[in-house]
């Protein structure tokens, strides 16, 4: 069936780029390396990571998870990227469920242990948010988590992202259903922190 309206995003905007390296001051988000597997391995090991993100990996899932960020990318459905600063990756953020004609994608995002209440998260998801709002020309960014991680909510409000609502019960986790905080930021909302 024909759709009524144009595309947002014409097919092969993001396939026809390369997935950027975006600096910042003191972390970089560059694309997920083969030579990354170890830290991933770790990261999935770390109790907080496993719970709000209801997965751990072993070095062949963490090694698969890697490789399959390119095809993503080209066939335009979602972007992975290694959160970095001189100690080696303390973090990733992705944009997932990524739909071009529709404008949209949502965003996942962790932070190791050592790196935690230093900003490295929200300085990441502005960053990402500014590139897909700048460069890609995406229409909307959500970020969706669980009602009883506070960290991620002051990680989606300090970048800019507005409280839009809670899904109930939306996902899954070790312990049940979780009710989920809806964020979102809209490209007309001006730069975040």
């Amino acid at each position: 069936m024909p759709s009524l309206v144009a595309p947002a995003i014409p097919p092969g905007s993001l396939s026809r780029l390369p997935q950027p390296e975006l600096h910042l001051h003191d972390i970089v988000l560059r694309p997920w390396r083969a030579s990354d597997v170890t830290s991933v391995t770790e990261a999935y090991s770390e109790p907080t990571i496993q719970y709000w993100h209801a997965k751990s990996m072993t070095d062949d899932e963490a090694a698969a998870w890697i490789a399959a960020w390119p095809d993503r990318w080209e066939q335009e459905t979602g972007g992975g990227w290694a959160v970095v600063n001189e100690s080696g990756i303390v973090g990733q953020i992705s944009l997932r469920r990524m739909n071009l004609a529709e404008g949209l994608a949502d965003v996942s995002y962790w932070v190791t242990p050592a790196a935690r209440g230093r900003r490295v998260a929200t300085h990441a998801l502005s960053a990402l948010s500014e590139w897909v709002f700048d460069e890609l020309r995406l229409h909307r960014v959500e970020v969706a988590h669980s009602t009883l991680n506070p960290a991620s909510c002051k990680v989606a409000t300090y970048a800019g992202f507005a409280f839009e609502g809670t899904k109930r019960r939306e996902a899954l986790h070790t312990d049940g259903w979780h009710d989920m905080h809806l964020h979102a930021r809209l490209i007309d909302d001006g730069d975040s922190g």
